[in-house]
């Protein structure tokens, strides 16, 4: 398979002598003098830092450049707070975007070093979990990329969420050490330390004459958060931004006295507690201690950041009144809500504003994004939690939340049930600090993330504070960065729609609509399938190697990879796959479609049915692809440990994307955008970002079926029968049967006894409410699928029809309508 090349992409005028040979000389230069290596003894690993140290050196220029631009010209800067930051590996984005990829290709060969082995070695930094993650490192990218001077801040994991790695079907936890041989493209940055408190108490300071002067908060508890910037750089090299990451520290490394007294474990504790802050991404809350790590980790993170962001204004700007003007920091969903009393407790009891100035200024500065309807993502900490560890924070929480209903109460709208809805603490089943409520009330912005999303945050979580605040709430639909999800994972694709219709799209996505006029031209469906097949074969290959499953790169390849959760529906899936095995075996003779089904995602390590799901998974692919009855027409397989770099495989091998959330629950989806852009189809609920893919590629070019989040409440509030639809539904009784039964799970047969009870006792996510019309929707994905002509068009179609869902677009909307930056 001959290796597809995308266009030379121009490069900064700033980046000196790139040509192969200069760019030999400098990596072995850096091989020698930064790492100590001669070239005879070095490691793939070696050769891999000192290509990344040699483009590094390049960006900087850029990087500092970027900086001295935004202090010259007074630009307003974007400050954007994530708890997830998925960048994946950042080698082929720095290279692509700044157009030296063929010339490092070139370099290296005549090195003897192979680019595409040592690209590989590069770790996936595990910063991130899901759509969360990956939408903020498209945010940073697409934020360079139109030249709007920014900062992202969060957490520098050591260890991230974790490795997954299946075994005997069950998911297994592992660290994900991503920084075992350091990290080439961070600067370290000791000079930019911030002190972290926790607990203690609030001494209030009073004038002479009895009058409150101010507060003054006393931790028992003081740590570091010491800063890593990476450099993120924009296409062409447009700007290059900084993305800072938070680790933590302790004040002193080592308690001597303890030490010295023979306590040696005792001694390392202060080290120890730092050191917890920044090693795993979301630890595990079912405990006590659990819940407090996550609190301790949102607020150490948001502290950091914003004691940065107004030390950096007052050095530029002198005062912090004009704060709003110069700066606009962004809450990406709830989990730095925190940051809203803090900036409040920086404002008042560091800078000495009085609370109406600083809560002035806190609603301007502040924009919130909600990403999701779910009450467990919305966050909530008890009180007596939130007040122990956050003391001052509590006070002003309170204050906060006085003022609020206070004000609801003053326009004689709000009953009593409304005002409690509103209050930034919830009162029944035990006392919490609602942090959806604060991002909400300290934000003068507050956006969902497509267009049902928005409206549902209308209608259901924030209804009574959209009445309380009516233009507050926005939509800003979200997109994907094509650079990442296009023209990196996919040359071949993106050098068939350069031949086709130039390379105008490169730089303006939404100009690849030009592709639709080939959609049904021969010669093009054909280089477009041979593209397509090119692609299957490296996942193919990859499952081979990984696996030991075989799989036929001719068959359709129908994919779900996000992460595991009963909402998501991967259930309804596997359940619809059994269902498919029992009438292949029962109907022979029937023109079945080959289709392999690839499953990939994590589950949360304390959530027990999206394990089992994994497991179930893993169990229905054994039983049916070592079943010689199924002639290979029907193959399951689960791809462990999915990230970044698995969905640059994934995505543009996919046919058939499956997008099947119970419609209601998914705030927008981003995968949907990225299968579409690399021409898979969607199978998929009226549901997130899926209604607006719809309108984009049109109703012939997408497979939607089941209820509408209408449908779905109207369901709920009637008194849902499951019981009665799954008696209904001769495949549905069988296929939940078979599996309640134990055909799947010999050793245990009461394995998923408990799961398929569920579905007929509840069945909260309609996975029996919707399978009937799922499976019709599959007959007809087989049907489009025989005439192969007909796919393609409609494949090709999708690729035309999605520019609209990029990131770039979404960030010149943020940047207009909420920021008030030019892009």
């Amino acid at each position: 398979m001959t290796r597809a090349v995308t266009p030379q992409i121009p490069q900064p005028p700033s980046l000196g002598d790139t040509s192969p040979q200069a760019l030999a000389a400098e990596i072995r230069q850096a091989l020698k003098y930064r790492l100590g290596k001669d070239a005879t003894v070095a490691t793939d690993y070696d050769w891999l830092t000192a290509s990344i140290k040699v483009v590094r050196d390049r960006i900087v220029d850029e990087w500092i450049s970027s900086t001295k631009e935004a202090y010259d010209q007074s630009a307003k800067r974007v400050y954007y707070l994530s708890l997830e930051f998925l960048i994946g590996r950042l080698m082929r984005d720095a290279f692509s975007n700044l157009g030296l990829m063929e010339a490092m290709r070139e370099a290296l060969a005549s090195l003897g070093v192979e680019f595409d082995v040592i690209a590989k070695l590069e770790p996936d930094a595990a910063l991130g979990n899901g759509g969360l993650g990956r939408l903020a490192a498209c945010f940073m990218e697409s934020m360079a990329t139109v030249d709007i001077p920014a900062h992202g801040y969060g957490i520098r994991y050591a260890n991230g969420m974790f490795r997954q790695e299946i075994h005997d079907g069950w998911q297994v936890e592992l660290p994900e050490t991503w920084l075992e041989h350091g990290n080439p493209w961070e600067f370290e940055r000791r000079e930019r330390a911030f002190e972290v408190g926790f607990g203690g108490s609030v001494e209030s300071i009073t004038s002479k004459d009895g009058r409150l002067e101010r507060h003054v908060w006393k931790p028992t508890e003081h740590m570091l958060a010491v800063a890593y910037d990476t450099p993120v750089v924009g296409w062409r090299g447009a700007r290059v931004n900084t993305l800072r990451l938070w680790s933590g520290m302790p004040v002193d490394p080592i308690l001597l006295d303890k030490f010295n007294a023979g306590d040696h474990i005792g001694a390392l504790a202060e080290s120890n507690k730092a050191d917890a802050l920044s090693r795993v991404l979301y630890p595990a809350d079912a405990t006590p201690a659990g819940q407090e790590l996550r609190l301790r980790q949102e607020y150490f993170f948001s502290t950091a950041s914003l004691q940065d962001i107004l030390q950096r204004h007052l050095s530029q700007y002198g005062d912090l009144l004009s704060l709003p003007e110069k700066a606009a920091i962004h809450l990406n969903d709830t989990h730095p809500a925190v940051a809203v009393p803090e900036l409040m407790r920086l404002l008042m009891d560091v800078h000495g504003l009085d609370f109406d100035t600083a809560w002035g200024l806190t609603r301007q500065t502040f924009a919130y994004t909600n990403h999701t309807l779910l009450p467990e993502a919305l966050e909530s900490w008890p009180v007596p939690l939130f007040e122990r560890i956050l003391p001052r924070h509590m006070q002003i929480v309170y204050a906060i939340n006085a003022e609020i209903l206070l004000e609801a109460r003053a326009t004689g709208k709000f009953d009593g049930d409304q005002i409690s809805r509103i209050s930034l603490i919830q009162e029944d089943g035990g006392r919490r600090v609602r942090m959806g409520n604060l991002a909400f009330v300290g934000s003068h912005s507050v956006n969902g993330v497509s267009a049902l999303h928005t409206e549902l945050m209308k209608e259901t979580v924030f209804a009574d504070l959209h009445r309380l605040y009516p233009h507050r709430i926005n939509n800003k639909t979200n997109g994907i960065t094509p650079r990442r999800w296009l023209i990196q994972c996919n040359p071949g694709l993106t050098s068939l729609a350069c031949e086709a219709i130039g390379d105008r799209f490169l730089d303006d996505i939404e100009a690849i609509r030009e592709l639709d006029a080939f959609a049904t031209d021969a010669s093009f469906q054909e280089r477009f399938a041979a593209v397509k097949r090119a692609n299957k074969e490296r996942l193919a290959n990859l499952v081979a190697e990984r696996l030991a499953i075989r799989v036929d790169p001719s068959a359709l390849f129908d994919i779900q990879i996000k992460r595991i959760h009963e909402y998501k529906r991967q259930l309804l899936n596997i359940i619809e796959a059994v269902a498919l095995y029992d009438q292949i075996r029962s109907h022979p003779e029937r023109d079945w479609m080959p289709r392999v089904k690839f499953f990939g995602g994590k589950a949360a390590p304390s959530y027990h049915n999206a394990k089992l799901i994994i497991k179930l998974a893993n169990d229905v692919a054994r039983v049916i692809n070592s079943d010689p009855s199924v002639r290979g027409l029907l193959k399951v397989v689960f791809v462990p440990n999915y990230n970044v770099s698995a969905a640059e495989i994934l995505m543009p091998a996919a046919d058939l994307s499956e997008q099947i959330s119970t419609a209601g629950m998914e705030a927008s989806g981003t995968g949907n955008m990225k299968f579409a852009l690399n021409g898979a189809l969607t199978i998929g609920t009226l549901d997130g970002a899926n209604v607006e893919i719809k309108e984009r590629v049109g109703d012939d070019n997408i497979f939607i079926f089941g209820l509408t989040a209408e449908e779905v409440a109207q369901r709920r509030d009637n008194g849902y029968q499951p019981e009665t639809v799954i008696d209904a539904s001769p495949e549905l009784k069988q296929a939940v049967a078979a599996i309640a039964s134990g055909v799947f799970s010999p050793d245990d047969p009461a394995r998923y006894r408990d799961l398929m009870d569920g579905l007929h006792q509840h069945d909260w996510f309609m996975v029996a409410a919707d399978f009937d019309a799922y499976a019709a929707a599959q007959r007809q994905v087989d049907a489009v699928w025989r005439d192969s002509r007909d796919w393609f068009a409609r494949a090709i179609h999708n690729v035309a029809r999605v520019g609209w869902f990029s990131s770039d677009r979404t960030i010149r909307q943020y940047a207009k309508e909420i920021w008030n930056v030019p892009a």
